[in-house]
């Protein structure tokens, strides 16, 4: 079986043309240009659709959106995106479906990288999973019994919105403290500019200024001994062993995957926080899980998407 993977996002989107073995036959990119209002964009990724399939001579069954922000899954509709100016409950599906004639799914994009991960990904295999993706913000999807926990309404599993710090910093749901608001590549950008004027001689900032400064740069830095930016580090392993001790002994997964660009940083991340996170968790469930960096890379958005269309048809 083919199928139509659509990875969307704010700035840029991707489209690809993916088999059952994980296979990205055609793909093609395109910038979102979400200004243009929500029908231009369906009408664009249709476009897209039709020629990845165009490339190949292949017809899809089916097409798997994932998208930013609260998802009504069963209905396909993005009830609301904060990236995504005008898109209160706009039937996404259903506009693509017109364009394209092909049944389409739409899950939240965490949840379609927990899916990923499940069915491509390094969690292959596994009943229980919990995935963590650190980018601009961090998303996360929970699988149990080896299906996708999306709870009542089919919007839980907000494990960036969990509480690790009460009283810390702001987040940008309003909340204090959130892990998104401690260990996210806003969050270190946010800590970088705040220590700028007190950690001018730090040698992150000899090349660039504090506005330059990617989550990169201050992995390497660190990597380097640089003091600020061990410090820097040192608060997102901090925050980020909290959040993952917590959900180990919440769900008793059988492996916890760490995605997104930080995920970048291999060993110099994964070895401090397998560490760490000893000292979160229940002494019952040392030994019961594994932490793994995901290997998915740069396809990781359209094979998630792929993935939420493979779990409709396990179902039927």
């Amino acid at each position: 079986m083919k199928v139509i993977g659509i990875d969307l996002g704010g700035t840029n989107y991707a489209v690809g043309l993916v088999d059952e073995t994980g296979n990205i036959l055609s793909r093609i990119e395109g910038k979102t240009k979400v200004d243009e209002g929500p029908q231009a964009v369906a009408k664009r990724l249709s476009e897209s659709v039709k020629s990845v399939m165009s490339n190949t001579g292949v017809s899809a069954r089916a097409i798997g959106i994932g998208s930013p922000g609260s998802i009504d899954h069963e209905k396909g509709v993005v009830r609301f995106s904060p990236n995504f100016p005008g898109w209160y409950n706009f039937p996404l599906a259903e506009e693509i479906r017109t364009h394209t004639g092909l049944d389409v799914f739409i899950e939240n994009d965490a949840n379609a990288y927990a899916l990923g991960e499940h069915t491509f990904g390094v969690a292959r295999g596994f009943d229980h999973v919990i995935c963590l993706t650190l980018g601009t913000g961090i998303g996360g999807g929970v699988i149990t019994h080896g299906f996708l926990l999306r709870g009542s309404v089919g919007i839980g599993a907000e494990l960036g919105h969990m509480n690790v710090l009460p009283n810390g910093p702001k987040c940008g749901c309003g909340s204090n403290g959130c892990l998104e608001s401690l260990a996210s590549a806003t969050a270190i950008r946010k800590y970088v500019e705040d220590g700028y004027s007190r950690h001018i001689d730090s040698s992150l900032f000899k090349e660039k200024n504090a506005s330059q400064i990617t989550p990169k740069d201050v992995f390497e830095h660190a990597k380097n001994g640089d003091y600020f930016s061990l410090s820097v580090f040192n608060r997102v392993v901090s925050a980020l062993s909290v959040a993952i001790g917590s959900l180990i002994n919440i769900f008793n997964p059988q492996v916890v995957v760490i995605g997104g660009g930080m995920a970048n940083a291999g060993d110099f991340l994964l070895e401090p926080v397998e560490e760490m996170v000893k000292d979160y968790v229940l002494p019952t469930m040392l030994g019961t899980y594994q932490i793994k960096l995901s290997q998915l890379g740069k396809n990781a958005g359209i094979l998630g998407a792929a993935s939420i269309v493979f779990e409709r048809a396990s179902k039927r």
